[in-house]
């Protein structure tokens, strides 16, 4: 089922976002029926069923003498017009995930039929088999079926069942977290920066820079650098950062975030699906032709909630690993001398004649 949720997510997302259709003479030329009605379907009925209750009252003709069951049921039809937009609102909220740039397409895939069908999106009128259809049922809860050739099975969904789920937090479509966000948010909590790097919003500046305390320096108090090879037998000096003293540093606020994140477990899967699986960057999922997907990776709303303890881990560890590689590396990497005259462009070949020198003389091997 999992590859099928990608594979008619992917198409329907392509499908939904091509232009083909302006270009379809056919199309244009023809006048397709949207009008689903669905509350004029819903509430036809509720007349007749109205005024037979009230004649059974006026007639002393109820189901028992007191007329409680009859008086039960014109409360229920005097609620259910706005339970039916109450309803409507809920499940349109949802199926509009289907549409965000990140969406995971291991969700289910009918709802983004579903929701191609309520926002009456090209390809998906009743004159291409598909319908929607509201139900008010005996008990005062409501039932939508969507129907179409892509369902096998209509898809039903109960607005009891929905607005449970949605009092606890679980939605029936699965809103991918913006990581960037996430990791943006994180990084001045993580206490690596200069002061004078964090804005008055909390957000990092545009120059931010990491903290002087985690720059290696030499036993004389004087920075050591790496040397690279800028080409044309010239290089230049950058910082070398303390690795395992900025992990030391960062983890407790990494850890901590990363279980807020893993409360709530269904966009933790969107989040691996997505992102963190594949190590996939906000810029490589943008420019993929079919999305970032976990593929065969990829962790199942159906069968792998709640997460094991196995997958809270690898998803731990993919998580720290994401932040390194894609946000916190480019604050370590190729940093440029804060002293002035050590960040200038010098001869490679003396430069590291000079090193080693240094080093003979710093360890009295010379």
């Amino acid at each position: 089922m999992e590859n099928e949720n990608i594979q008619k997510n992917l198409y329907l997302k392509q499908f939904n976002e091509s232009n083909a259709l302006g270009f379809n003479k056919e199309f244009i030329a023809y006048n397709y029926d949207f009008n689903f009605d669905i509350l004029g379907k819903a509430f036809r009925p509720t007349a007749q069923t109205y005024a037979k209750l009230m004649s059974n009252i006026n007639n002393n003709k109820c189901v028992n003498g007191d007329c409680k069951y009859e008086y039960e049921q014109l409360k229920l039809l005097d609620q259910a017009p706005q339970n039916a937009l109450d309803f409507l609102g809920e499940l349109t909220s949802q199926l509009v995930i289907t549409e965000e740039p990140n969406f995971d397409p291991n969700n289910n895939f009918k709802y983004t039929v579903a929701n191609s069908v309520i926002t009456t999106k090209p390809g998906f009128s009743k004159d291409n088999g598909y319908d929607v259809t509201l139900y008010l049922l005996e008990t005062g809860s409501f039932e939508i079926i969507f129907t179409g050739p892509m369902l096998e099975e209509p898809l039903v969904i109960n607005n009891i069942s929905l607005s449970t789920l949605a009092k606890e937090g679980t939605s029936i479509v699965t809103s991918t977290p913006n990581i960037q966000k996430l990791m943006m948010a994180l990084m001045p909590q993580t206490g690596l920066f200069e002061g004078n790097s964090i804005q008055a919003n909390g957000e990092l500046s545009p120059v931010a820079v990491i903290s002087d305390e985690f720059v290696l320096k030499n036993p004389d108090g004087s920075y050591d650098y790496e040397i690279i090879d800028i080409g044309g037998g010239k290089g230049r000096n950058t910082l070398k950062f303390d690795l395992d003293k900025i992990t030391k540093k960062s983890m407790p606020f990494i850890n901590a975030e990363i279980a807020g994140i893993l409360s709530i477990e269904q966009e933790a899967i969107a989040l691996w699906n997505v992102y963190l699986a594949m190590q996939t960057s906000v810029e490589e999922d943008a420019q993929m032709a079919q999305d970032a997907n976990a593929a065969s990776e990829s962790w199942s709303y159906e069968e792998d909630l709640p997460l094991s303890q196995d997958k809270k881990v690898l998803f731990e560890q993919k998580f720290i690993e994401y932040f390194m590689n894609n946000y916190l590396k480019q604050f370590i990497t190729d940093r440029l001398p804060t002293v002035e005259e050590d960040a200038a462009v010098f001869d490679l070949s003396e430069a590291r004649s000079a090193k080693a020198q240094k080093f003979l003389q710093d360890n009295k091997l010379s």
